[in-house]
């Protein structure tokens, strides 16, 4: 038995890996802080959190609708648009700052729409370009990409917002970044694996024959139950090829088109507790995402008086270390379902847990034991490095239930996630205000949301196709 490629030596690069770094791509956008315009401009903590949710104010309003357009016209387009659209915001942020508040705050919710249709509309692509083998693996390549965004742009703001070219630097950079990626975007893109020029005969195969196989109703009960049984391409069913141009398909040869979806089940989709467990859980525990992703680098500034120039270094490491759990945590949710033979809802749950549990405490631990920025330093890592667990659990329990309506959940459950993060992040603001900076309440607030989102989800998550 062989698998798919048996020339390990072969020049071909497979198509799907061109798909997911373009993907990866994508998400590594402008993640800039507001700390230099907030210290230019004389921010307090409350303009802060206005100018932060602003952003989640148009974010919220693209996640569904892009997530519909993705399923039913396919991701390459879609994304386009929206790469264009962040493109165009990230550049004019400098010069709104610089008009006034007002501005900011709405070109932050249009950079917001264009940013929103980003993930269901990649989630969408995964399901189309990834076999179940794969499917864990390529939704943590796609989530932990935000932060390794992080993890770039954090130094490199820090760097060129203490340069002689200022804070505006900062978004014409990201803005140039963007441009670069919409052009190779337009070349190299594909909504479909049919789609692709070149690509070879054995991995359109193992795409599309393992999808229809998990998919169908003889084989149904080996992906619910986490079967280990692979689709391999034998010598007996299909020859090796002597050289890489006898496995490739000609466009011309490529005549099939995509099916996409033309109807949402909105109805079967409500109906359905496991749905309700992506979304409650996101809702619930988004809350504690946002608010860290948005006030941790004030946290290390204020809490620990870390210098400014170092704040970029102090954030990068956690979110480094949540990138390569996070890459690592795939590939065992993979290893553990179609190898080890765990049931698909089994192995979520408990990476779930494991996520909120990795994270809370560690970070209560950070501001009732910790007194060094170095302790503090220490403890948020373990807990990021845990926390990235998560992503193979909730964020690819879409694809297990509803392959064809991939966008479209991920829409809903991003949207739900943001509901509380829009208000969570300007409240955070508020609290500190009114409690003098008592950051131990805050943390203690996102721990209560992040345990009722988890308990939502291990009660009711699934995994099975049940939408069709």
């Amino acid at each position: 038995m062989a698998l798919i490629f048996t020339n390990r030596l072969s020049s071909y690069i497979p198509k799907r890996v061109i798909i997911i770094i373009l993907c990866i791509s994508a998400n590594i956008i402008c993640y800039a802080g507001i700390v230099y315009m907030a210290k230019e401009f004389n921010w307090n903590h409350t303009i802060q959190g206005y100018v932060s949710s602003s952003f989640y104010l148009g974010y919220l309003t693209s996640q569904i609708m892009g997530g519909i357009l993705a399923d039913k016209f396919g991701g390459r387009r879609v994304l386009g648009i929206a790469a264009a659209i962040w493109t165009l915001f990230t550049l004019l942020t400098p010069i709104s700052a610089r008009i006034n508040i007002y501005c900011l705050i709405l070109c932050r919710i249009c950079l917001g729409i264009g940013e929103g249709i980003n993930l269901p509309c990649l989630q969408s692509l995964v399901s189309k370009w990834f076999p179940p083998e794969e499917r864990s693996r390529a939704v943590s390549a796609l989530y932990v990409s935000n932060f390794i965004g992080m993890v770039i742009t954090m130094p490199i703001s820090n760097l060129l917002g203490s340069s002689q070219f200022g804070w505006e630097s900062i978004f014409w950079v990201f803005a140039t970044i963007g441009s670069i990626w919409s052009m190779i975007w337009y070349f190299y893109g594909k909504s479909d694996p049919k789609d692709y020029p070149g690509i070879s005969k054995e991995e359109l195969d193992w795409i599309l024959k393992n999808k229809s196989i998990v998919c169908s109703e003889d084989n149904f009960g080996n992906y619910q139950s986490g079967s280990s049984e692979y689709i391999t391409i034998t010598n007996n069913d299909h020859k090796v090829p002597k050289n890489e141009n006898d496995m490739l398909l000609p466009k011309n040869q490529i005549s099939s088109r995509p099916l996409y979806v033309h109807k949402i089940p909105w109805k079967l989709l409500f109906s359905r507790r496991e749905v309700w467990a992506i979304l409650l859980c996101q809702f619930f525990g988004s809350c504690c995402f946002f608010i860290l992703l948005n006030w941790l680098p004030i946290f290390y500034y204020e809490y620990f008086h870390v210098d400014i120039h170092l704040i970029g270094f102090y954030t990068a490491l956690p979110y480094l270390s949540y990138v390569i759990m996070g890459f690592i945590a795939g590939y065992i949710c993979d290893y553990a379902i179609h190898q080890l033979k765990f049931k698909v809802v089994t192995v979520r749950k408990s990476f779930n847990i494991i996520a909120t549990l990795g994270l809370l405490i560690p970070l209560l631990l950070t501001t009732y034991l910790a007194k060094t920025s170095l302790e503090g330093l220490l403890l948020i890592t373990i807990g990021f490095t845990l926390f990235s667990f998560q992503v193979p659990s909730v964020y690819a329990s879409q694809l297990d239930i509803g392959p064809k309506h991939v966008g479209v959940i991920c829409g809903l459950g991003n949207t739900c996630g943001l509901l509380p993060a829009f208000f969570g992040v300007a409240l955070t603001g508020w609290i500190l205000e009114v409690t003098s900076n008592d950051w131990s309440t805050i943390w203690c607030i996102c721990s209560l949301f992040k345990i009722i989102g988890t308990a939502f989800y291990v009660s009711w998550a699934g995994g099975e196709v049940i939408i069709e």
